[in-house]
């Protein structure tokens, strides 16, 4: 079936660009034309008129590409139509009545994955490059169409092939016993090797999946310590409700930030202290459980008090309260236990004493914007170091961690198999399923079921 969409953006544009794909893609250009078909891959001034009715639609540049030489890998035309609501409607209309059918969400790209043009890590990078917010996501999602994944899945394919041919090879020749026994045993330093070069991407700290997805900050203090109105800062708009009642916080308030071309994601949360009321309860379990969710946690005090907390410190101590001591709980519960504190309000108070709050602290005034850039910062570095600059190729889904996990467990369980002396027909039995792992993260084998989830993500028009 031949079908269509709008792949450029909803909503008055100087151009739109309307895509066709599939069999009847010449039939009907030609007719959009009144009989002139442009020239392959040659952009064409045409007068585009309906098919039946010859009403006249619009002037339009053309393109007319015929497969497989094209993105799909079939017949495809392109509509460069002026982008007004009418007119793109007018052309979409058209199409319809010569019989083509609307395009589902990510159709395109599945065509062409099943033309054999792309695999699924390069899909799932073009849908990752067309959802890229800031510099950091759009090299790692480049980096990913452009096949750097692809390239790295495929060596450790290669290395299991290698291995199973070795295991093949042993059942071919299971009556000469000196032939079957060292082809067996050859496979088994391929399949500890590869296990752990696998072993090595899966302790990668989640990287490329933190980049795609935003790395997430938990803002978390007592009550009135000015979480809320740091996050206005940071947003540049009023996204929570700043009031000096204790408790106005009650829910987890995000916003997304692009700081230098890494993508962060900021959670205002409830402030943290023994609450009579069910709801504001409820409020700091959330608050506690963003805390242990995030990728690093702004624990946040009142600097105009002169302290960290309620509780008087020692001698050259912080002091703690039993707020900072569920906070400080909930950081060393999360995955990465990062903590950077945020001394606010140091626009009300004179400079705090050396070793008041440590070294690491990062001074503000949410109020007057004093220390934003600081701060700002030093976010910014955390994400540097932890992350890196996104162009390597890394594990950006859990669909790969999971299929490479279970390519991992495979390999563990051929090996530890042979050197118990399993025999070669089980053992070989692992590494099958070793491979059909490492298949499904491009396609190669088992993939109807993930295919809908991926290209469910693309958006009507690619």
């Amino acid at each position: 079936m031949t079908i269509y969409a709008l792949s450029s953006g909803l909503g008055r544009a100087g151009i739109a660009v309307i895509r066709i794909s599939g069999r009847a893609s010449k039939k009907t250009l030609y007719s959009l034309c009144n009989g002139r078909l442009p020239a392959p891959r040659v952009s064409s001034f045409r007068r585009l008129r309906h098919p039946t009715s010859r009403e006249m639609l619009d002037e339009a540049m053309v393109l007319w590409l015929p497969g497989p030489a094209n993105f799909t890998g079939e017949d495809m035309a392109e509509l460069y139509v002026h982008g007004g609501r009418a007119v793109v409607t007018a052309v979409m209309n058209a199409l319809a009545d010569a019989g083509l059918r609307l395009a589902e969400p990510g159709e395109f790209t599945r065509r062409a994955f099943g033309n054999g043009k792309i695999d699924l890590t390069e899909a799932e990078g073009l849908a990752d490059l067309i959802n890229a917010d800031t510099e950091i996501q759009r090299r790692q999602a480049l980096a990913q169409h452009s096949g750097a994944m692809r390239a790295r899945y495929e060596t450790w394919r290669r290395t299991l092939l290698k291995a199973m041919a070795y295991v093949e090879a042993s059942l071919d020749f299971s009556d000469e016993a000196d032939i079957a026994d060292g082809a067996f045993k050859e496979a088994v330093p391929e399949a500890r090797s590869l296990a752990a070069e696998l072993d090595r991407a899966l302790a990668d700290g989640r990287r490329g999946e933190i980049l795609r997805e935003g790395i997430s900050v938990a803002i978390v203090g007592e009550p009135n310590v000015g979480k809320s109105s740091l996050l206005n800062a940071l947003a540049g708009r009023e996204a929570a409700i700043v009031y000096d009642e204790p408790g106005t916080t009650r829910d987890v308030i995000e916003v997304s930030l692009d700081l230098d071309g890494y993508p962060f994601v900021l959670r205002d949360t409830a402030g943290i202290r023994e609450a009579a009321s069910p709801v504001e309860q409820e409020g700091v379990r959330r608050a506690l459980a963003a805390a242990e969710a995030a990728d690093v946690v702004l624990a946040m005090v009142d600097g105009s008090r002169g302290e960290a907390g309620a509780v008087p410190a020692q001698a050259g101590e912080e002091a703690v309260s039993p707020a900072d001591e569920r906070i400080e709980g909930a950081v060393v519960s999360s995955s990465s236990g990062v903590r950077l504190l945020v001394v606010n309000k140091v626009d009300l108070a004179p400079p705090p004493a050396p070793g008041n709050f440590g070294s690491a602290a990062v001074y503000i005034s949410a109020k007057t914007g004093l220390g934003l850039d600081a701060l700002k910062a030093a976010l910014v570095q955390f994400a540097c170091e932890r992350y890196g600059s996104g162009e390597a190729p890394t594990i950006t889904r859990v669909r790969h961690r999971q299929e490479i996990g279970r390519a991992r467990e495979a390999l563990a369980a051929f090996v530890d198999g042979a050197e118990a002396g399993e025999a070669p027909e089980l053992a070989a039995e692992h590494l099958r399923e070793a491979a059909d792992a490492l298949g499904r993260l491009t396609g190669r084998l088992d993939v109807e079921d993930v295919l809908g989830q991926i290209f469910g993500e693309f958006c009507v028009g690619k």
